[in-house]
């Protein structure tokens, strides 16, 4: 962005995902756009992932707030030029497709991911966190523990549990006893 004559301050990096428009780089964007300012963006699906959420943004920066918007890898995207019907009605057709593609895109990646989970737990993939197991002698030294003659700082260090984990166990053995 450097090459395009930026500096530091007017550059704003969104991490988030585009599935929506509520992410806070993007609503600070917003918050320092004025009328007649330029809005760069990489590529369409940086600016969103969601058909009509992207629609509706382009709308509201190009029209309603009077920021022309400008994609880099997309250069028919540029409201600066063609402010005729022809040019508008070709950014606006452009705008759609590409928008549709964004939130295509989107919905195939959830599509392929769900996917994948499915058939990872059908060869019997876990996920999460691995189950930290309790020893073999749990039970043995929850009842020296009971007894008093093991103090819960000791069990925790024996067991090699954190305090959640070793009242999960705990209530599972109570369950099974």
């Amino acid at each position: 962005m450097y090459e395009l004559g930026l500096r530091d301050e007017q550059i704003f990096i969104d991490k988030a995902s585009g599935k929506d428009f509520a992410r806070i780089e993007y609503q600070k964007l917003l918050s320092k756009l004025e009328r007649g300012d330029l809005l760069i963006v990489k590529s369409i699906d940086r600016l969103g992932r969601n058909y009509e959420q992207i629609q509706e943004n382009w709308r509201m920066l190009n029209k309603e707030m009077g920021i022309d918007i400008f994609v880099i890898d997309m250069p028919l995207l540029d409201t600066r030029r063609d402010k005729d019907l022809v040019g508008v009605f070709l950014s606006d057709t452009i705008l759609s497709l590409l928008s549709f593609v964004a939130a295509n895109e989107r919905d195939n990646i959830h599509q392929r991911q769900s996917e994948g989970i499915k058939s990872a737990k059908a060869r019997g993939v876990q996920f999460g966190r691995p189950i930290k197991k309790p020893p073999k002698n749990f039970t043995e030294l929850v009842r020296l523990w009971r007894k008093g003659k093991l103090n819960f700082k000791e069990i925790l260090e024996q067991t090699n549990l954190k305090q959640a984990t070793f009242y999960r166990r705990l209530r599972e053995i109570k369950k099974y006893s």
